[in-house]
């Protein structure tokens, strides 16, 4: 078979197939074509030697903003692969049905980096968070717009994954859990599922997870408190257990204001891993305390969870989430992207959103990616 690409030599980490050996892994036509020892080559074909680095499936970030120029969040998607490694960026409601027109035509479609998204139930999305203007746009029930947010999701079903709300002091005011049932509404009429961005209260981290079906996902799952998911001697509230029985799924979003290193420590002393790490990478935090995919696994890394179940946190577990089983694996005839990583030990500096500073001792980088079966560099 002829190949267009073979990276050479890496030890390659792929969950979906329980893999973690030194093995090279062969592209054609867009798609993994081979995983094995010693791929025979050919004149023509690229041959990239990653010995001494980790490739794994291509890394998905589930929860991003990328409508550049389109709200104030948005950054540059293809800067952020490669800075980060990320193939798929997911936009977690930058867009409502008044503007995902302009988002799609503008900024997924001209993309070399997959985007996909969830579809806010607001109707301009969020549309004036700055550092200098906070507007909840979920305050404001009058933009809660569900009948086209239904039209637009079924108009989009190749790219939209899901529904996007926010509640919270921040996003939704005194509105509560209204703007979320609205929402669990909407993501019922079209099939897909939820994200709920949860901030300070109300409403309630319990009272927001009590809500969540099975596939639903609740970002910013590891936040500070008040509202974090443990009480104050660090043990799980009872809701968070219950909720993960069902199925809901726990994601990271770590942004600028919802990962904390205490809330981190203590659930991952109970047992319980994020289903998902995600940066919740925008314009407000890209800069620290988040910075990138890659970033948020070193402090995962940092905090003792194991290196595996980081990957899959960040590849199989997103692509399962997301009902795309193409993406997140290396199996042979899985969407051609990989992502090529470095682990570096020394000292590096952490912070969480509260200030607090960790100390550690490895760091991921990215050092490369292949999209669509090719090396890529961004334009």
């Amino acid at each position: 078979m002829a190949y267009d690409l073979i990276l050479r030599g890496g030890r390659v980490i792929d969950p979906s197939q329980n893999l973690d050996a030194f093995q090279d892994v062969a592209f054609a036509g867009g798609k993994v074509a081979r995983v094995g020892p010693n791929i025979e080559s050919s004149p023509g074909i690229d041959v990239r030697d990653v010995s001494g680095r980790i490739v794994t499936p291509g890394l998905i970030d589930l929860h991003t903003h990328v409508y550049w120029g389109g709200t104030s969040l948005g950054i540059d998607a293809e800067q952020l692969c490669r800075t980060s490694g990320v193939t798929t960026a997911i936009d977690t409601g930058s867009a409502g049905p008044g503007n995902f027109a302009g988002f799609r035509k503008h900024v997924i479609e001209p993309s070399a980096v997959r985007i996909l998204a969830f579809l806010h139930i607001s109707y301009a999305g969020i549309f004036a968070f700055s550092s200098r203007i906070l507007v909840g746009e979920s305050e404001q029930l009058r933009l809660m717009a569900p009948i086209d947010t239904v039209e637009v999701a079924n108009a989009n079903r190749d790219i939209i994954v899901g529904i996007k709300v926010r509640v919270g002091l921040h996003a939704s005011g005194t509105s509560g859990i209204v703007p979320l049932k609205m929402a669990l509404e909407v993501a019922n009429e079209v099939g897909l599922p939820l994200m709920a961005h949860i901030d300070h209260p109300p409403p309630a981290y319990e009272d927001v997870i009590a809500q969540l079906r099975p596939g639903d996902i609740l970002t910013h799952a590891f936040r500070p408190f008040p509202n974090a998911p443990i009480g104050p001697q660090g043990a799980l509230k009872r809701e968070v257990l219950e909720a993960r029985a069902r199925g809901v799924k726990f994601d990271i979003g770590h942004g600028r204001g919802s990962f904390a290193f205490k809330t981190a420590r203590a659930m991952l002393a109970s047992g319980f891993l994020p289903d998902t790490i995600s940066s919740d990478v925008h314009a407000l935090c890209i800069n620290g305390p988040a910075f990138d995919q890659v970033t948020t696994m070193s402090k995962f890394l940092c905090l003792g969870m194991p290196l595996g179940d980081i990957i899959a946190a960040s590849t199989l577990n997103a692509a399962m989430a997301l009902k795309r089983p193409e993406l997140g694996s290396l199996k042979p005839g899985s969407v051609g992207d990989a992502t090529i990583l470095s682990i570096t030990e020394g000292t590096f500096d952490y912070v969480d959103v509260v200030g607090e500073h960790l100390t550690g001792n490895r760091r991921i980088a990215s050092e490369g990616v292949v999209l669509g079966g090719r090396w890529w560099h961004p334009r």
